[in-house]
């Protein structure tokens, strides 16, 4: 894996890429000083781990031979402003599905143990509450 950053000259905007032809502008916001053109590092951290947690449950669905209609993940995480960096999240799973209760949350605790940004975070010690919402 690999990935290079290539910073704007004069702003505090950087051109990240994953060296398969994939990029994006990291930026900070204008609040503090930035152009506000995309997501801060930190911000794609937590965005990195919603997309986990969505990919990783499509692939534990299908080998668990779960069916699901729609799936939306929708996190939180905390970064108190004394804080260097996040302390905690919490993950609400909401799932569209006939499956019962007890086997979409067989999935989502597979998710958890699975998903290789979630691992990054319990490596960091910061905690990650989820909570499976049925619609």
């Amino acid at each position: 894996m690999k990935s290079t950053a290539r910073l704007a000259e004069g702003c505090f905007q950087s051109v990240v890429d994953n060296d398969r032809h994939h990029g994006l502008v990291v930026d900070l916001p204008e609040a503090k000083s930035g152009d506000d053109l995309g997501p801060t590092a930190l911000e794609l951290a937590v965005m990195g781990l919603s997309g986990c947690i969505s990919t990783i449950w499509a692939v534990v669905a299908q080998k668990s031979r779960v069916t699901y209609h729609k799936l939306r993940v929708e996190l939180e995480a905390d970064k108190p402003d004394e804080a260097a960096t996040i302390t905690a999240a919490r993950a609400k799973v909401y799932v569209q599905s006939e499956e019962s209760q007890d086997r979409l949350e067989k999935v989502l605790e597979k998710v958890m143990k699975t998903c290789p940004v979630g691992q990054l975070y319990e490596k960091a010690g910061i905690e990650i509450q989820t909570e499976l919402i049925k619609e």
